[in-house]
């Protein structure tokens, strides 16, 4: 029976580079000339350090500007986490970079491919949700439907099996 995933996956390479150009920026202008902005990354979390609040905009910006030009969608991202105070009034923000999709946004596929009346089932399957049909120009038609319905994410589709 024909198949395919959908998932919520950055390419964690493009991020990286991102950040290091970012990193690089910072370092070579004017406005961040003796500071201690920078932008750290473990695994699927950055930490953006910053003297002022102004200053952590700025840091913002420009990384949002980089994952931009690298093809990375900034939707990605998830900035809402509030700035830490540290020593000496510097900031730091933790931005967490979303992978795989959560049970509500994989409700909503879901419910979406339901209510679409198409020959084709979807399942959650943990962080993927699995859409099956016996046709494959029904899962391909499948597929436009959740590009057009799911726009608060970048959704992209992988394991189309015929």
């Amino acid at each position: 029976m024909p198949s395919f995933d959908t998932v919520l996956e950055p390419n964690l390479v493009e991020v990286k580079n991102a950040i290091d150009q970012s990193n690089k920026e910072i370092g070579t202008r004017f406005d961040f000339k003796g500071s201690d902005a920078r932008i750290e990354q473990k695994d699927k979390e950055l930490t953006l350090h910053a003297d002022n609040d102004f200053q952590l905009q700025q840091v913002t910006d420009i990384l949002l500007a980089k994952m931009t030009k690298r093809g990375v969608d900034v939707r990605f991202l998830d900035t809402s986490a509030k700035p830490e105070k540290m020593s000496h009034d510097k900031l730091k923000q933790k931005v967490v970079v979303k992978a795989g999709i959560e049970s509500d946004l994989a409700k909503k596929i879901q419910k979406a491919i339901k209510d679409s009346k198409m020959k084709v089932q979807a399942s959650i399957q943990g962080d993927t949700v699995r859409v099956t049909g016996a046709k494959r120009d029904d899962l391909q038609a499948a597929m436009a439907l959740l590009k057009k319905e799911v726009d608060e994410m970048p959704l992209s589709f992988n394991n189309f099996r015929d």
